[in-house]
């Protein structure tokens, strides 16, 4: 077969983790019926995929020679919680603004959640329709990984909580895991929530912006380090990817 770059091996590697569901057929085959081959081991430095049967035995598939096609794992949604809070000014008797204003905590927001969440809606960028905030992120570690990274808001606990939902192909490793939320966190703070802050939300005596991030007390999570729970199956997921194999070359 023909040798695939490094670049190529990165790509499949990050394409199709472990895990991936594996599906061959016949080239003779007039109907092309589709048969499970199992799940994916590894892909070795040749390009080779190795795939564990069912039965626990390994196949070998090759890219060019054999005829299958790999799926991958379904994503997860992964939850980042940050605390909430926001800078009320009111308006006095002539209509000027406070120009101190007075802080809101996150129990204070809750009431406002409908309004939080279109002034989130309405910060957000065409260039992110597709994945969000990682239309922003310059390096190559976590783009194969997290498909896509949002900014909304979450009622939970008597609290209004900034939440980034983050759409996730296999399992991120610590470092990955750090890594996004590092970029996250300089999102909340400097770019993306910075442009929420410009965001006038009027009620009744004044009007509030909202921060995503604040100098003290502030801490991005996951749902288990801040409440104990894991990360569950993501919906309406619209990036998935399946690359069918036989009769080509790639590179």
């Amino acid at each position: 077969m023909q040798d695939l770059s490094k670049e190529w091996l990165e790509f499949l590697r990050d394409q199709f983790p472990a895990g991936s569901r594996v599906q061959t057929w016949e080239l003779d085959d007039p109907v092309n019926t589709l048969k499970e081959a199992g799940k994916l081991d590894h892909i070795d430095d040749e390009g080779r995929f190795h795939v564990r049967q069912s039965d626990g035995g390994e196949r070998i598939l090759a890219l060019g020679e054999d005829f299958f096609s790999v799926h991958p794992p379904e994503p997860t949604l992964l939850k980042l919680y940050m605390p909430m809070t926001a800078s009320f000014h009111a308006r006095n008797e002539w209509g000027d603004l406070d120009e101190i204003g007075e802080e809101w905590d996150s129990r204070t927001l809750l009431e406002y959640e409908d309004r939080i969440l279109a002034a989130m809606v309405r910060n957000r960028r065409p260039a992110e329709a597709e994945r969000g905030l990682m239309h922003w992120y310059d390096k190559e570690i976590l783009d194969a990984k997290v498909r896509s990274a949002v900014f909304t808001a979450e009622a939970r606990d008597g609290r209004l909580w900034g939440v980034a939902e983050c759409q996730v192909i296999g399992q991120l490793s610590p470092e990955e895991l750090a890594g996004l939320k590092d970029f996250l966190s300089g999102q909340a703070s400097d770019g993306w929530g910075e442009g929420l802050e410009q965001q006038a939300i009027r009620v009744d005596g004044g009007e509030f912006y909202v921060h995503l991030w604040q100098i003290d007390g502030w801490s991005i999570q996951t749902e288990a380090e801040r409440f104990g729970q894991t990360q569950a199956p993501a919906k309406d997921m619209k990036h998935g990817t399946t690359m069918t194999m036989g009769g080509m070359s790639l590179g």
